[in-house]
């Protein structure tokens, strides 16, 4: 089954009214693959959404970068999923590390609140990833397993969910876990790698933890999920990298943090065109 590229760019706690609308300028005025190829949505800081929505070229989309857990009400800081409707705000970043880490965002309260945006009509972006600490005692799949199956316990419907796999060790850093370690490997291999090395799973592919992804996906909920379900990655993509990571036969677009608010952006949305041939 053919997985449509996805790039969503994650602007976080940045920018002015005047540089939201120079980064949208220049995403308007880029020339990128068609729809039918790629499907692009940025996300812009909360107090940005209508703004860039009212001037961004329609075949671009907006998401929020979080939102709160139920209905709205005495909750003072927080951004309802029926807030974001009303906007027609479509997407949603949910389970971010740095919710996560900073806000003590736990597994659990991250599967609530995927599942209660998506019965609220929004679609979703649900990220999930492991520390350094996490990676270095061999434990990266055990942990993005677990973060997984909190969003997997409750919600029955994967149609409107998008997974982010982030390296939280390699978020801004500049680091890139290595892209292109021996996907061939991985169904004969990784378990070996796995139970036998130990600290050689520091090397840990991107590709093999998207495959690692997809296949628990269909272990633990369907084989037509696991084939559907775009995983996507994120952690210091840029132009430089972009074409070589978008390549892995089980990455299926990005979230990008730091490299969405310049143009390279246009590169990393052009990659997809990789895919496609």
């Amino acid at each position: 089954m053919a997985r449509k590229f996805f790039v969503g760019g994650n602007w976080k706690c940045n920018g002015t009214s005047e540089e939201v609308k120079k980064i949208v300028s220049t995403l308007n005025q880029a020339e990128v693959p068609s729809e039918d190829v790629v499907e692009v949505v940025v996300s812009p800081p909360f107090v940005f959404l209508p703004l860039v929505k009212s001037v961004l070229r329609s075949d671009f989309h907006v998401a929020a970068q979080n939102c709160w857990v139920r209905k709205g009400g005495a909750f003072t800081g927080e951004v309802s999923a029926e807030m974001l409707v009303n906007l027609s705000i479509p997407w949603v970043i949910l389970g971010h590390s740095e919710r996560r880490a900073l806000l003590n965002e736990s597994n659990d309260f991250v599967g609530d609140k995927v599942a209660y945006a998506l019965s609220q009509g929004l679609k979703v972006i649900a990220c999930v990833g492991e520390t350094l600490e996490q990676r270095e005692s061999g434990s990266t799949v055990a942990v993005v397993a677990e973060q997984t199956k909190a969003i997997a316990e409750k919600i029955s419907n994967w149609d409107n969910v998008v997974l982010a796999y982030e390296p939280v060790w390699a978020i801004g850093t500049g680091k890139v876990a290595t892209p292109a370690q021996a996907q061939e490997h991985i169904s004969t291999c990784f378990h070996y790698v796995y139970f036998t090395v130990g600290r050689a799973l520091q090397n840990l592919s991107i590709a093999v933890v998207h495959a690692e992804l997809r296949k628990w996906l269909k272990d633990n909920v369907s084989a037509e999920v696991a084939a559907s379900t775009r995983i996507i990655y994120g952690g210091s993509v840029n132009g430089a990298n972009c074409k070589e990571l978008a390549a892995q036969p089980d990455v299926d677009g990005f979230l990008v943090g730091g490299a969405s608010l310049k143009p390279e952006f246009i590169d990393i949305i052009k990659s997809a065109t990789v895919k496609k041939n």
